[in-house]
Formats: C-alpha cells, sequence, structure tokens
C-alpha cells in the first residue's frame, strides 16, 4: 500500500536553513550543554520538514535537559484516541522555537480514559501541567444512524460532549493542568455530494455538529482548543490526513503536517505562559502601500480599490487594524523622511490605517535595528515582544541575525499573500480575550499624551502629580477572572516569581480562607488604565500570622508611576485587618525581570538569606517597622 510522504508545504513564514545538516553537524560537535542547546534552538528557526524535524529532535533529546537558563519547562500529557507518536518530536521541536522545553508523555494507542482514571498508570507519576485531548470523530460517528433526525443527532453528541467534559474534569481534579482539546477532523467521504449538509445523519454533518458543540462547551468549561478541524479545511484535507496512514497505523495527522501540528500546540502553551507577541512593527514602502513614496509621492504610492497590488497592501493594512481592535500594538519602523511618511497616514484618501493607530512612528534614515530597540523601549515592551514586517530580504536577514529574539516572518513577493503569511505564522495566539485587550490600543495611545506631559513637567514629581491618578482594589472576582489569569500568566518584567497559573488555580487560590487576593486599577486624567497589577498572599504553613506574597504583577505600561508603593501600602493594611504582622516574599529571578531585583528591599523588606529561593532572594517585612508610602495615587475604592 502506498502512501505519500511529503516535505511539509506549509510554515511559509519561516525562512529555508542554508545548511541545515552542516550546522547541526557542527552543533552536535558543542562540547557544553547549554551552548549546543541554544545552536539547536536557532536551527529551530528555520522551516523545518518531518525528517528535520525528528533529527533536530533526536539531537535535543541526547542532551537530556529538562531544565536550562532561560527556557522554560512543561510538561505535556497527549491523550489520544489515534497515534500519535510520530507528532511528540515536532511538539518538542516547536517548543525549542520558542525557547520551551516540552517534556512529553502519551499512553498506549486508544487508553486515554484507563490512563486518566487508573491511578497507578505512568500518566500519573508524569504529573502533566497541560493535557492535550487529541481525539477521533469516529466514535461520534459509528453512534449516530444514518437515518437519525436532528433531535436524535443532538442528543447523541450531547452525551459524547458531556463525557469529554467530565474528562476534562477529571484531568483538573487530578493534575491541576490546562486542558487543551483538538477539534475533531472531517475526514468521512461524501454520501449524498453538496446535500449531505442537509442530512442530520450524514457522517459530514455530525463532525461539523460535533465540532460546534464541542466549541460551546469549551468556552462554558475554560477549556482552549487546538482547532485542527479548520486548518485541515484551509489546507485541504490531504495536507493532513493520509488514508494510507490511518490503515496502517492509525495516524490521523499525516507526519507531513506533524510540523505544523507541533507549532499549533506550542504556540498556545507559549500563549498560555505570556510568550505571545505584543506588537506589530510595519515597514512602510512595498509593505503598507505599493512603491516608494519618497520618490513616488503620495499621489504615486499604489493602494486602494482598482488594483490588485493596490488591494492587496490595503488588506494588510485591515489586517493589522484588526489585530490593533484585539489588543496588538501597532508600531511603524521605516527609513523614510517623517514628514513625507506621516502625510501619507493624513492625506492619501485609500489609507485605512489612521497615524492614530500607530502607537510608536519611527521613520527616520536610522538603522532598523537601532529603531527596534527604540520602539520597544518606548512601549516599555520586551524586545521580544515585537513582530517585524518588512518586504526587503536584506533588512529581514540582518535583523533575523541581530536581534533574533524579534519575530520576522518570511513574506512572500507576492504582496496577495501576506496576510496569509503573517495570519499562518500564530505569533499573536490568544487564550482569551479580555475587557482590557479591546482597550489596550487606546491605552497605548495615551501614552504619547503622557510623553507630552512628562516632557512639560519641571520634574518627576510634577508629572506624577499632573497625572491626577486614582486607584480601585479589591480581591479577585468571577468578573475579572480571566483578566487576572491572562496578567499573571503574561506578565514577563514586574513579575516577582514567574510562578504561573491555571484558572482553576487561580479559582481555588480567589476561595481558599487563608489567603487574601488583590487586584488593581489604575486611572489617570488620560484614561483607564484598566486591571494592571495583582497579588496573591496566603499564609505560611508555620506561622498563620505570616502572610506570603506568592506572587505579584503588574503590567509595564504602568512602570515608574508609584503603584508599586501604593499597592503595598493597601496590602499591608489588607493584611493587618486580617490579623496578620509580617510579609515574607521571593524575588526569583529570570532572564526577564531583573527590572525588579531591588523591588522588595525600596520597599522596606529585609534579606532573609538562610532560606533563600534557587536563583533567587527571600525578603521580609515586619508590620511595625512598615512606613507607609506617600504617594500621588489618590483610592477611588473597590474595583468594578
Amino acid at each position: 500500500m502506498q502512501s505519500t510522504f511529503l516535505r511539509c508545504p506549509m510554515m511559509s513564514w519561516l525562512p529555508t536553513a542554508p545548511d541545515f545538516r552542516g550546522d547541526l553537524r557542527a552543533a552536535l560537535k558543542t562540547t557544553d550543554p547549554t551552548d549546543c542547546l541554544e545552536k539547536l534552538a536557532s536551527l529551530a528557526a528555520y522551516k523545518p520538514g518531518f525528517l528535520e524535524t525528528v533529527q533536530l529532535d533526536r539531537a535535543l533529546g541526547r542532551l537530556g535537559l529538562k531544565e536550562a537558563p532561560g527556557f522554560l519547562p512543561i510538561r505535556l500529557a497527549v491523550l489520544a484516541s489515534s497515534t500519535v507518536d510520530h507528532l511528540l518530536p515536532a511538539i518538542r521541536i516547536a517548543g525549542l522555537r520558542r525557547r520551551l522545553l516540552i517534556d512529553t508523555h502519551s499512553g498506549a494507542y486508544g487508553q486515554y480514559r484507563q490512563d486518566l482514571l487508573d491511578p497507578t498508570a505512568s500518566l500519573h507519576q508524569f504529573a502533566p501541567q497541560t493535557v492535550l485531548f487529541s481525539l477521533t470523530a469516529e466514535e461520534a460517528i459509528a453512534a449516530v444512524p444514518l437515518m437519525a433526525t436532528v433531535t436524535e443527532v443532538d442528543e447523541t453528541i450531547a452525551r459524547l460532549i458531556g463525557e469529554l467534559r467530565s474528562l476534562w474534569q477529571r484531568a483538573r481534579e487530578i493534575f491541576n493542568a490546562a486542558i487543551i482539546q483538538q477539534t475533531f477532523i472531517n475526514v468521512t467521504e461524501s454520501l449524498f455530494g453538496s446535500y449531505d449538509r442537509l442530512v442530520p445523519g450524514a457522517p459530514a454533518r455530525v463532525v461539523a455538529r460535533l465540532n460546534d458543540r464541542l466549541c460551546e462547551a469549551a468556552a462554558q468549561d475554560g477549556t482552549l482548543l487546538l482547532d485542527i478541524a479548520r486548518a485541515s479545511e484551509r489546507d485541504g484535507i490531504d495536507a493532513w490526513f493520509d488514508a494510507g496512514r490511518w490503515l496502517q497505523g492509525k495516524l490521523e495527522v499525516a507526519p507531513q503536517a506533524a510540523p505544523l501540528y507541533g507549532d499549533f500546540v506550542a504556540r498556545i502553551l507559549a500563549a498560555q505562559r505570556g510568550l505571545s507577541k505584543k506588537c506589530l512593527v510595519l515597514d512602510l514602502d512595498n509593505t503598507l502601500w505599493g512603491g516608494v513614496i519618497g520618490d513616488d509621492g503620495i499621489d504615486g504610492i499604489v493602494l486602494g480599490e482598482g488594483s490588485a497590488v493596490g488591494e492587496a497592501h490595503l488588506a494588510l493594512q485591515r489586517y493589522a487594524k484588526q489585530l490593533k481592535e484585539r489588543g496588538v500594538i501597532l508600531a511603524v519602523c521605516s527609513k523614510n523622511n517623517p514628514e513625507v511618511a506621516e502625510a501619507a497616514f493624513r492625506e492619501h484618501p485609500e489609507m485605512l490605517l489612521h497615524r492614530s493607530d500607530i502607537a510608536v512612528f519611527l521613520a527616520n534614515w536610522h538603522d532598523k535595528m537601532e529603531n527596534l530597540k527604540a520602539v520597544a523601549t518606548r512601549l516599555n515592551i520586551g524586545i521580544d515582544s515585537l513582530v517585524f514586517v518588512d518586504d526587503n530580504p536584506v533588512e529581514r536577514a540582518r535583523i533575523r541575525q541581530s536581534l533574533p529574539m524579534i519575530a520576522v516572518p518570511e513574506l512572500p513577493e507576492d504582496s496577495a499573500q501576506f496576510v496569509r503569511c503573517l495570519a499562518d505564522a500564530g505569533y499573536f495566539e490568544a487564550v482569551a480575550f479580555t475587557s482590557e485587550d479591546r482597550h489596550r490600543a487606546g491605552q497605548y495611545a495615551a501614552i504619547a499624551e503622557r510623553e507630552v506631559l512628562l516632557g512639560s513637567a519641571q520634574s518627576m514629581d510634577e508629572f506624577l502629580r499632573g497625572l491626577k491618578m486614582s486607584v480601585a482594589f479589591g480581591p479577585f472576582t468571577v468578573v475579572d477572572h480571566a483578566r487576572v489569569v491572562q496578567l499573571i500568566n503574561k506578565t514577563n518584567q514586574f513579575n516577582t516569581t514567574t510562578r504561573r497559573y491555571t484558572s482553576e488555580e487561580i479559582t481555588y487560590f480567589a476561595n481558599l480562607p487563608n489567603a487574601l487576593t488583590l487586584q488593581f486599577r489604575l486611572s489617570d486624567r488620560f484614561g483607564d488604565n484598566g486591571l494592571v497589577s495583582a497579588m496573591i498572599l496566603r499564609s505560611t504553613p508555620d506561622h498563620e500570622d505570616v502572610l506570603e506574597i506568592d506572587s505579584w504583577v503588574m503590567s509595564c505600561r504602568v512602570f515608574g508611576r508609584q503603584l508599586e508603593f501604593e499597592a503595598m501600602n493597601i496590602a499591608v493594611e489588607a493584611a493587618r485587618q486580617r490579623g496578620a504582622r509580617a510579609f515574607i516574599a521571593d524575588y526569583i529571578a529570570s532572564s526577564k525581570n531583573e527590572v525588579i531585583s531591588a523591588l522588595y528591599p525600596s520597599l522596606g523588606f529585609a534579606a532573609v538569606n538562610e532560606t533563600a529561593p534557587t536563583n533567587g532572594m527571600r525578603w521580609f517585612l515586619n508590620f511595625a517597622d512598615y512606613v507607609t508610602r506617600e504617594t500621588h495615587i489618590i483610592r477611588a475604592g473597590a474595583a468594578q
């Protein structure tokens, strides 16, 4: 029986490795395991085929590293009703691309129920942090007769979804794990032709109905979706499913699709941990419009209806605007005369993006590498939060070499494919969509207004006083639960311990009698910054009157505004009301939180080095010694 075995035609946003085999051999000759890991991670940033993925994974496995500086370890269990062993290397290498060290576990074929329910199964010793359910639609199709009515189909699907939800709940209870559910691929053949969609019991209609109900259940239960069904529809079923491979070894996802499958999984795992990109940085000439505005003038650039090229560039602007509406920051980095470049945003009748949509606009003749650094600095975000879109392959290659932490999609020559390339890359993968996301663009737009105030102020004290800030605070609530989970898992700079918690764990802390949770919303004369800080405090085992600051996070958007001082004032008062006499807190260093390494001593904490955590410091604050910090923030009462 023959079967297709193709090099993955997808993942076009990644560049091709100039010498994969040579670079892999060089990496394997590296004697230091950490250096070797870095070289393998660099190789993972290139477009992989299935064989290259397997070779990289073998090299990674030889290192035997479960942890490494600058890499985040994750334990992932894949519970499947089909063969998935060939997918695990792709998941691990896609994780490596995002500086994740993913330790994977998969049970015996089709034994996912037994593995989950049997406490002696190896799954329980593995103790996954995330559980991925990768199931086929076979059971649902078999359970629905072709002659079934709509009601009968819905009842059967409701029962199957109910059973699946009970497995999600069981996995949460046992492992405190985040749950990812794979959508069901439609590998059925047509029975009625186009009339399939009108027959309730037709297999294709059953799978479609099953996915609809699955999405509804996932939204209700806080389960994340791995939407392979949509991907297979977009790319074509033959790109994802090989009937020969299915019959030979029950592989539902074909080997040629494994690299993309792994990338999808790694995107979600990264997004859970706040590693999705935050800012889209756009070039101008031949990117946002066709032509070179400095040579062609505003009237000469190609943009808008009536031209295929003009509509292609307009489509990129439209997509960028949609990203902004869901919370992605937009910036411009272009070698151009700034007055001419900005004039296009004001005066060209076909421009969909406006100057006000752009949080940072750098059009000049400076090196783009330095301008990209400046974008990150002005926005107060990590430079690894940037995605840089540029039509020039020379500029792309230079940024990849000089600033490899910036994502640079390999744009195709055809501008009609720009949007597809950017969307397919999944740089902005989300695991929630909160009120703060919807308003983030306006919040970053207000940065410019604050900079004007800062520039006119005679001192920092005058600037802070002129902001007229107020803080609303209170415990975690159901209303703000999604934002708290997002903030704790996305924040990297002002994050005292970089501990990540699932939605269920946050709910647990919020309901824990001996825990204290606090959320803070900061507003000023330019608008509401939203929920920007959260604290989790709980009593220590030996001293109930001493609370440990388990986690404290704050959005980079409000750095330097004295909120850390006012938040500690509030926390001390709230803890005193509970009968506490002291705080103990850890600062655990990461690659991104050095900015707050002196946070606790600045708040009056004293070092307790004999019990310090690995790679960190432990601090103690006796309330009797605490001096309330004076700030320019007034209290607005309980957060709503």
